[in-house]
């Protein structure tokens, strides 16, 4: 056999080889990015910044059922007061306030407006609706089982004191928490649409 036909045997297998060991690192690399590629974990229920908030289904003044993933798609405050709890009347006008000024805008993400999801933890009926009126609680979503603290909403959110809220994103996930004044404001105008 003449050295010619060797080298080009040689060169044959060399190359065969080489495709091998080329198909060879570019599964290993395929593999290793599938491996150690950056995972975002779904988020889960809780009450936490970046769980995804419980879900709630009580009824309004008229007895009609809300449920809080009824409002998926918006940015959603779930805001925790009574007719009967002072700061929480006090702090009424700041969320009114917040109301009337972000329900129509344009948020980030497609998020179509702001709601409130207000959660009352009275126990008088007549008491609430005077309260919702007297405050100008427009929004739709005004619910309440009427079991004072033994709510079953407070019971889900952990509630141990009102005024107390958690901020939600178009996606039901937490985004901020205990928004009181001005920060509740603050909070949204970072979510708007520049």
């Amino acid at each position: 056999m003449s050295t010619g036909i060797v080298i080009a045997k040689c060169r044959k297998i060399y190359l065969k080889t080489m495709k091998i060991r080329l198909i060879l690192l570019a599964f290993a690399i395929a593999s290793s990015n599938i491996l150690f590629a950056q995972v975002t974990p779904k988020p889960v229920e809780g009450l936490e910044i970046g769980n995804i908030a419980p879900d709630l289904k009580f009824k309004d003044p008229q007895g009609k059922e809300i449920a809080l993933s009824s409002l998926r798609g918006k940015i959603v405050l779930i805001d925790f007061w009574a007719s009967w709890c002072m700061p929480c009347r006090m702090e009424n006008p700041n969320v009114v306030t917040a109301y009337n000024k972000y329900n129509k805008l344009k948020f980030k993400n497609n998020a179509k407006g702001f709601e409130i999801y207000g959660v009352s933890l009275d126990r008088d009926q007549a008491n609430w609706v005077k309260a919702i009126e007297q405050d100008k609680l427009v929004w739709k979503s005004n619910v309440s089982d009427l079991k004072f603290w033994q709510s079953d909403a407070a019971r889900i959110y952990q509630v141990q004191a009102i005024p107390t809220n958690w901020l939600i994103n178009e996606k039901g996930i937490i985004i901020a928490k205990s928004l009181r004044g001005p920060t509740l404001e603050a909070e949204l105008d970072k979510l708007l649409v520049n």
